[in-house]
């Protein structure tokens, strides 16, 4: 067994999102997102094949969702269900701290 913590060895550069794997394995993965400010470019929607559950940990973002007029604003301990086939997209991230998501892949 290994202890790692989610808050410790932030990556440094703040340029460009961070994504980290916590866990691999058949049917399953756990990362750790960091987001300095970061958003979708413009005309640019994920569409995934699996299921993903986000959480903020610590920061502020928010997701829009295709379909809905307002995006999601999540704060910390805020979390959202995106299902298999959902177009998403991050309208924003905080610029004034880092976003530390939590995103569990599903088959």
């Amino acid at each position: 067994m290994m202890l790692n913590n989610l808050f410790e060895q932030l990556p440094m550069v703040t340029g460009q999102e961070s994504f980290d794997d916590l866990l691999a394995v058949p049917g399953l993965r756990i990362e750790r997102i960091v987001s300095h400010g970061q958003v979708s470019p413009p005309g640019f929607w994920y569409e995934q094949d699996w299921n993903e559950w986000v959480m903020v940990l610590q920061g502020s973002a928010a997701l829009q969702i295709e379909g809905k007029e307002e995006p999601v604003v999540l704060q910390k301990g805020d979390h959202c269900w995106l299902p298999a086939g959902c177009r998403h997209r991050v309208a924003f991230t905080a610029k004034d701290e880092a976003t530390i998501w939590l995103a569990v892949h599903t088959d």
